[in-house]
């Protein structure tokens, strides 16, 4: 039969405990620096891209471009939004549903009993719920803005897991070891002709269709959202970007440069300078994310700890 092997007091075996199951491993937890830009583009005559950094533990919402914010994966949200509608409607509808977004998340960590992954999924449906309801009233109720919307991709975290809650085409990538993983899945048009087989790669690069969305926050009364979870390492790069990044750089260029750039604002500069080169034919947003161990602290669980529980 296993028995507890115990070498020191009582009292101080269950502190160990609690500490243990509360910060789940021996290892300093993640933290994360960001940097976000975002520029008008070549041809389009305003930004209708939004884009927020958010530390959830400080209440402090972030916009200010180029600009480093270190925060703690226990509560860091990054918010791509690229908005659609001409006139003004899509500068309306991004910001929208990026304060939409956060004021949800800010509700839900708020409540420290519901700071589970279980719960923060809920609330990254529910967020992209409510932006969808609140773009399409405002719409409706407004002459000229029927149509009104907005992609939306929200990178939420909770300390070493990711969760990213998406609405249409703008993009999600982890680069990690030299390669991109896209995370999202375009919803639109020409990606479900590939996922089909009626459209080749090369034929989608040049598609008449390409700005064609499926699905979108704000034209329609209801919506459904993505919601995708991913453990994240020390080292890893989150990228995300409005479609006018993803359609001029190609996925190898973008980890050249996330992974060469020691700056994450200089990464950023890069990114949307060779997105200008290609004709900068969209509005162009991205934000840059990197993962670092953080230094041990008091809070973490040493090894030697660990071990004062035994079984045998």
């Amino acid at each position: 039969m296993s028995k507890f092997v115990i070498e020191r007091g009582l009292g101080q075996i269950v502190d160990i405990w609690r500490r243990v199951m509360r910060h789940g491993h021996a290892t300093a937890p993640l933290s994360v620096n960001a940097v976000a830009m975002s520029h008008v583009g070549k041809i389009r005559q305003q930004n209708e891209d939004y884009f927020l950094i958010v530390d959830l533990t400080g209440s402090t919402w972030t916009r200010p471009a180029g600009v480093e914010h270190r925060i703690p994966t226990m509560g860091a949200l990054l918010v791509v939004a690229d908005g659609m509608g001409g006139a003004e409607a899509g500068e309306v509808a991004s910001a929208m549903a990026a304060n939409t977004i956060v004021a949800c998340l800010f509700e839900w960590w708020r409540d420290q009993e519901r700071r589970t992954s279980a719960h923060l999924r809920e609330c990254l449906l529910g967020a992209m719920e409510s932006a969808n309801r609140e773009i399409h009233a405002y719409a409706n109720a407004r002459a000229g803005l029927k149509g009104m919307g907005t992609t939306a991709t929200a990178a939420a975290l909770l300390g070493d897991h990711l969760y990213v809650g998406h609405v249409g085409d703008s993009r999600a990538y982890v680069v990690r070891e030299g390669c991109a993983q896209r995370i999202t899945q375009d919803h639109s048009l020409v990606q479900h002709l590939l996922d089909t087989g009626e459209l080749t790669p090369e034929a989608a690069a040049s598609s008449p269709h390409r700005n064609v969305l499926l699905r979108a926050l704000g034209p329609q009364p209801e919506i459904i959202a993505d919601v995708s979870q991913h453990c994240m390492r020390s080292g890893d790069v989150l990228v995300l970007c409005s479609d006018g990044l993803w359609s001029c750089v190609a996925e190898g260029e973008l980890v050249d440069i996330v992974t060469t750039q020691t700056k994450l604002a200089a990464a950023c500069e890069q990114l949307v300078a060779l997105a200008n080169e290609r004709g900068g034919s969209d509005n162009i947003t991205v934000v840059v994310a990197r993962f670092e161990r953080a230094r041990r602290d008091e809070a973490t669980v040493r090894a030697e700890d660990v071990t004062a529980i035994t079984t045998s």
